[in-house]
């Protein structure tokens, strides 16, 4: 028997049981240039019996600036249809065929079509798969240069002024770096309300036309970037705002003078010693001096 972690390709798992089936795979598009693709993507668009697209057209267009031939059935799977398509697809994988949905940009299901299909796949024991390719969210993180040990991803702000407030305040502790999708035309309006949620300098990075011609990653303050934008913004954005720093609350100050003295009995001038830790402490000097002295 097959453990789940040694199965072959066109085999799935499903409450226990092993079956022949159908391959979905998820296949990420370039969010720019056409030469971030893998060869694996090439292969698949030749291979697959059915390609499962958001824009048949613009599949067409990149399948011809890769030289690839698409051998299967090319099929539009868009925000529309995709409840309805989704079922249709599942058919054809319980057949046994192998069905490759890619949307415009970036990774299905990831604020665009895909979701829907796998969570239908997963329920019918059907495999699941991915060609992993270039994601909005993680290389504007990786360029934002705000912390991305832990970060969360919320898609687009809400459209309406008051759902959008009370998302952003929901969001004001949060204390991971959170990456957002943008209109151009919302641009300013949205990084006015997470400067208001937020505050004016939490740090933020605006993430232009990652990877083509015109990229552009514009950093500073949520206040300072709503002013830009103010002026007129276009191409895809991705907006990456830093995290709640906690309020660590006062210094201890018997921590501080006795951290003083230790530097003192080491051997550094006192006057150095309470500079140095005041500094650290962010406290001014002159309130540890005092301290030390008390």
């Amino acid at each position: 028997m097959f453990t789940r972690e040694h199965r072959p390709i066109g085999t799935s798992c499903h409450n226990g049981r092993v079956r022949e089936d159908g391959r979905l795979v998820l296949a990420g598009a370039p969010i720019g240039q056409a030469g971030d693709v893998s060869p694996r993507l090439r292969e698949v668009l030749r291979s697959a019996d059915v390609v499962a697209a958001e824009d048949t057209r613009r599949l067409r267009r990149l399948a011809a600036d890769l030289g690839v031939e698409i051998g299967g059935r090319v099929v539009s799977y868009y925000d529309a249809n995709e409840a309805g398509r989704a079922q249709e697809l599942i058919e054809t994988l319980k057949e046994g065929r192998t069905v490759v949905v890619i949307t415009d940009a970036g990774m299905p299901g990831v604020s665009d079509p895909g979701y829907r299909l796998t969570r239908l796949a997963v329920e019918e024991g059907v495999t699941v798969t991915a060609l992993p390719g270039p994601s909005a969210v993680t290389t504007a993180l990786a360029v934002s240069g705000l912390p991305s040990d832990r970060f969360c991803f919320e898609g687009f702000p809400p459209r309406k002024t008051g759902e959008r407030a009370r998302r952003l305040s929901a969001l004001s502790g949060e204390e991971r770096t959170m990456v957002f999708f943008e209109a151009p035309h919302r641009l300013a309006e949205s990084l006015e309300a997470m400067a208001e949620a937020f505050g004016a300098e939490r740090p933020a990075a605006v993430c232009r036309e990652l990877t083509k011609t015109y990229e552009e990653v514009r950093r500073g303050g949520l206040a300072e970037l709503a002013a830009w934008a103010a002026g007129g913004v276009k191409g895809e954005i991705t907006v990456v705002v830093g995290g709640h720093v906690p309020d660590e609350g006062p210094p201890d100050l018997e921590a501080l003078v006795a951290e003083v003295e230790r530097r003192v009995a080491a051997g550094e001038q006192r006057k150095a010693a309470v500079a140095e830790v005041a500094k650290a402490a962010g406290m001014p000097k002159r309130e540890l001096y005092d301290a030390v002295h008390r």
